[in-house]
């Protein structure tokens, strides 16, 4: 079987788009999603993105790690999927059902923004700060230790409008970039300054912006499509 693809990036944080709408997919096993995730074996990507038809909004996006589990959000996958159907269908803003909420997007001059919902503060230590915005995530300033079981973002310094991080992300390992992952840093670095200032998130593959509106964290920064083409699921050739 062959399926259609598109290879897009923010930041370096890259996803494989299988578009669920239009076409017909393969049964999304963990086998395959490892296999088209895979650098050397598949296309490659940090997660595989899957649109879906749905009556909510203009599509519902679907997120997988490398090792076949799912995400509940991805704020830069979400943005290369607004700017995919910004393009596609030719709007001025789009919106994208997740599984607990929809997403709107559009294009600004920073690139795309997407509302990425609210962050709520778990747990404040001396040493990092627990942050739920779908995913769970712990922030670290300086040091830290490996969580298995949240993202982890490292801040190697900030101030009132620039935090710089590293990040390891659940079920992926070390990406370039991360969206919730500046999310919850600005929202730990707000809980240590005295008001939430819009933020610069310099990642490892770039830098995006988050601010807050409404309670809500924003997320703004460029995307690209890097290339599309067909994925031989039978075997390991990408055809292009």
């Amino acid at each position: 079987m062959q399926t259609p693809f598109v290879k897009m990036q923010a930041q370096g944080n890259d996803f494989v788009i299988l578009n669920g709408i239009d076409d017909t997919l393969p049964e999304l096993t963990q086998s395959f999603i490892q296999h088209i995730c895979n650098r050397h074996l598949g296309i490659g990507c940090d997660q595989l993105l899957i649109l879906q038809p749905s009556k909510q909004a203009d599509a519902l996006m679907l997120i997988y790690n490398t090792d076949g589990s799912q995400a509940a959000n991805c704020g830069n996958g979400l943005r290369c999927v607004g700017d995919l159907l910004l393009r596609k269908l030719d709007k001025d803003e789009v919106s994208i059902a997740l599984a607990d909420r929809v997403v709107e997007a559009k294009r600004t001059n920073l690139g795309i923004q997407v509302g990425m919902g609210h962050a709520e503060i778990e747990q404040v230590t001396g040493d990092y700060v627990d942050v739920l915005i779908g995913n769970a995530h712990r922030v670290y300033f300086q040091n830290s230790v490996a969580c298995p079981e949240r993202n982890v973002e490292t801040i190697h310094k900030y101030d009132e409008q620039h935090a710089e991080i590293s990040i390891v992300e659940r079920g992926a390992g070390e990406t370039l970039a991360c969206g919730s992952g500046a999310c919850a840093t600005a929202v730990a670095v707000w809980s240590k300054v005295s008001r939430p200032h819009p933020l610069t998130i310099h990642m490892p593959g770039g830098e995006a912006v988050v601010h807050q509106h409404n309670d809500e964290c924003v997320l703004e920064g460029v995307v690209s499509t890097v290339f599309q083409g067909v994925f031989n699921c039978t075997d390991t050739a990408v055809r292009i």
